[in-house]
């Protein structure tokens, strides 16, 4: 489907919300509520999410969304989905959406319960790599040479694999996606939604957030490509089928398992302020990052392969 066919469709998230300028969680979430439909409930975790809906009395999100405690998502949405199973009501996406802080660190418990349970939701984070929400915290998946409020230094520690950890779970779907690839977001939340009735599905929308990152606010779609193209975020999806992994790349990153193909990782790290302070240690701590993302590419090629 083309992004005017997209853009065509009814819009779930609407005007009105409070979000920064170039925010990618709402162009995430457009793509993802456009795919969804509006037989969609939304479970947040506290964020930039639970804080943008829009300003009292008026509310941006046409779908019903239930604002919970921070590591409460997954298991609130396997609630409200076993309860609408209950009453006859199959046919509705139920939804955790939230960040990094969410749903990679503090509710990454509950994550990992309701994917062990094999629960029939959805779980997206939009990661933006750190709890921007709060001022700019560390978390899990920040990367290293990364400066925020509490690594004024850069962070020291690699970004936590997140989408392989789940993968690992053998849940139905996992898949990665960016913002600078809107078409690639509604494809694969699309996806991910036919799946219903078998199983959690897990997507990770990889986030550039301008305050955060410290790039004018222009720049969050070509940063999100950027990320891509230098091979910091590969671009892959996986389907779990009777205990069996089909695993695959998807445009552009087919090409970019071949370090030569990909765009000079400067590229992407010279736009940023967050790496201003980054040294030569901190930089070949990210190349480690980088290399360990796609030696577990290759070893889940392998793998779906059957070599």
């Amino acid at each position: 489907m083309s992004l005017k066919e997209i853009i065509s469709k009814p819009d779930l998230l609407l005007r009105g919300h409070s979000a920064c300028p170039g925010c990618p969680s709402t162009i995430a979430l457009r793509m993802a509520l456009k795919a969804l439909g509006e037989k969609t409930i939304l479970v947040i975790p506290a964020s930039c999410s639970s804080v943008y809906q829009g300003v009292y009395p008026g509310v941006s999100f046409n779908v019903i969304t239930y604002n919970v405690a921070f590591a409460s998502a997954a298991a609130v949405a396997s609630g409200i989905k076993r309860a609408l199973t209950k009453k006859g009501y199959t046919d509705v996406n139920v939804v955790a959406w939230g960040g990094d802080g969410g749903l990679v660190d503090i509710g990454l418990a509950t994550v990992s319960g309701a994917a062990e349970r094999g629960e029939d939701i959805i779980v997206i984070c939009y990661d933006n790599e750190a709890y921007m929400n709060t001022g700019i915290q560390r978390s899990g998946a920040t990367p290293p040479g990364a400066w925020t409020t509490t690594t004024w230094a850069g962070k020291t520690e690699i970004k936590k694999p997140m989408p392989f950890i789940l993968l690992d779970h053998g849940v139905r779907y996992v898949a990665t996606t960016s913002v600078g690839y809107p078409i690639d977001i509604y494809n694969k939340v699309k996806k991910a939604a036919s799946f219903r009735g078998e199983g959690l599905r897990y997507i990770h929308i990889l986030a550039p957030d301008p305050p955060g990152w410290r790039f004018d606010s222009s720049l969050t779609i070509e940063l999100g490509r950027l990320a891509v193209e230098t091979g910091f975020w590969p671009l892959w999806e996986a389907e779990v089928i009777g205990g069996k992994i089909k695993f695959r790349l998807t445009p552009p990153s087919t090409t970019l398992i071949d370090p030569s193909k990909r765009v000079p990782l400067e590229r992407f790290i010279e736009k940023q302020g967050r790496f201003r302070a980054m040294k030569e240690w901190h930089a070949e701590k990210l190349r480690q990052q980088m290399e360990l993302y796609w030696e577990l590419v290759r070893a889940f090629l392998s793998l779906s392969s059957g070599e």
